[in-house]
């Protein structure tokens, strides 16, 4: 794990915040900055004030993406679609999410969601009250993990109900006296509550270690719900290997979410894979739902991921607000940030009758998704010369991006 600094004194001051919003458009954010991570299983990544630095990139304006450049990087239309309800399963108790959340709205210009109008509601992993803050620096850094996953869901759903799962914080926090099989249970058991609520998306930012007692059985039959988006993110540590993948991203009924950088120039947006996507094989599995032969001959006929992507790379990160932690706002990347997009697109399109984990994805009409064609994941480990496309981008399907990313509603 690499701890966040949590500073007690004043959000840093950076006077020229549009340069700093001018390096996120161009990718070079990060040749100043640094990047730490939010917990163990976490797949985001928050922007630190230098590199080598563990504090936080704070400031008193946003410098990452808006929630309208996102829209436009995406096509997304200025209205549409349908208000459904995605549920984000996170963890620890997190005393400023409704305002945090109302400060990220009010700032885009989206549309007020609070749990007086029915739009938001919280509730802990068993559909009980919510998680009490236990105000541990454990427990902060969780919250901006929550806060991303919240606010992308508005970006990309403004009209969309928000169901926070509130699991336990040491779930998110793995050692060698709390392994993945102790933690998943409850994820499991938050996944059950989304579920139950009547929920029409499910974002998951996290990924455990893969091992066949939570590949099968009754933690992973929860998200056999044909109807339902379980959208998981890929991960932050690129190309993970031929044999197995993360948890949940990589069960058949679950929607893999890749990444990518997002570039913004005079002449609109460009997307490349992103070098610390996400993909693998998972050999303990089938194929993912829907996914097809050719695609999954690439993992020997079994799962590969990814599925779609979205901005994930810190470089080009975007804005997050959250007052728990340091206070103030945020510039994340993170495979994190594409699950919750992608997750209320879902939510957005409205046809979930046909959905079982990917498969709507891979028969979704051309030019439902943009193509990413450039980039690769497979610096730090290597690929394996028979399946380079589980590291390289190119025309098609590829692992760090799977089909690409959002071309409007069309694919959803």
């Amino acid at each position: 794990m690499v701890a966040v600094l949590l500073a007690s004194s004043l959000v840093s001051v950076y006077p020229d915040t549009a340069a700093l919003h001018a390096q996120v458009q161009a990718g070079t954010l990060l040749q100043n900055h640094g990047v730490i991570a939010t917990c163990d299983v976490c797949d985001s990544e928050i922007v630190t004030e230098a590199q080598g630095s563990a504090a936080p990139m704070t400031t008193v304006v946003p410098v990452g993406y808006s929630a309208s450049e996102l829209a436009a990087a995406y096509h997304l239309p200025a209205s549409g679609g349908v208000a459904g309800t995605v549920a984000l399963v996170d963890g620890g108790g997190y005393p400023g999410f409704e305002s945090d959340l109302a400060a990220y709205r009010s700032q885009f210009g989206l549309p007020a969601c609070t749990v007086a109008s029915g739009c938001l509601k919280v509730v802990d992993y068993q559909g009980g009250p919510p998680l009490h803050p236990d105000g541990t620096d454990e427990e902060k850094q969780l919250s901006l993990e929550t806060a991303l996953d919240a606010q992308m869901i508005s970006a990309a759903c403004p009209a969309c109900k928000i169901l926070l799962v509130q699991a336990p914080t040491r779930d998110f926090y793995l050692s060698s006296l709390h392994t993945a099989t102790d933690a998943v249970p409850s994820i499991a058991r938050a996944v059950s509550t989304a579920v139950a609520a009547g929920v029409s998306a499910v974002s998951m930012s996290f990924g455990y270690p893969s091992t066949k007692d939570i590949n099968t059985g009754p933690m992973s039959t929860v998200f056999s719900h044909p109807g339902i988006a379980f959208v998981a993110s890929s991960g932050d540590s690129g190309y993970h290997g031929n044999v197995h993948g993360y948890w949940p991203q990589n069960l058949p009924s679950v929607i893999s979410a890749g990444g990518t950088a997002l570039y913004q120039t005079s002449d609109g947006f460009a997307s490349n894979a992103w070098s610390g996507a996400g993909s693998a094989c998972e050999t303990d599995l089938p194929p993912a739902n829907g996914q097809p032969a050719a695609v999954a001959a690439v993992c020997g006929g079994h799962r590969a991921s990814s599925d779609v992507s979205a901005v994930s790379d810190p470089a080009t990160g975007v804005a997050v607000y959250d007052s728990y932690a340091a206070g103030g706002w945020y510039t994340v990347g993170g495979t994190s940030a594409a699950a919750p997009f992608i997750a209320a697109l879902y939510a957005r399109g409205g046809h979930l009758s046909r959905v079982d984990g990917p498969n709507t994805l891979y028969a979704a009409p051309a030019g439902a998704f943009s193509d990413v064609t450039l980039g690769q994941n497979a610096a730090a480990h290597g690929c394996q010369p028979t399946s380079l496309q589980l590291c390289v981008s190119g025309t098609g399907w590829d692992g760090p991006t799977g089909v690409g990313t959002p071309n409007g509603l069309a694919g959803f």
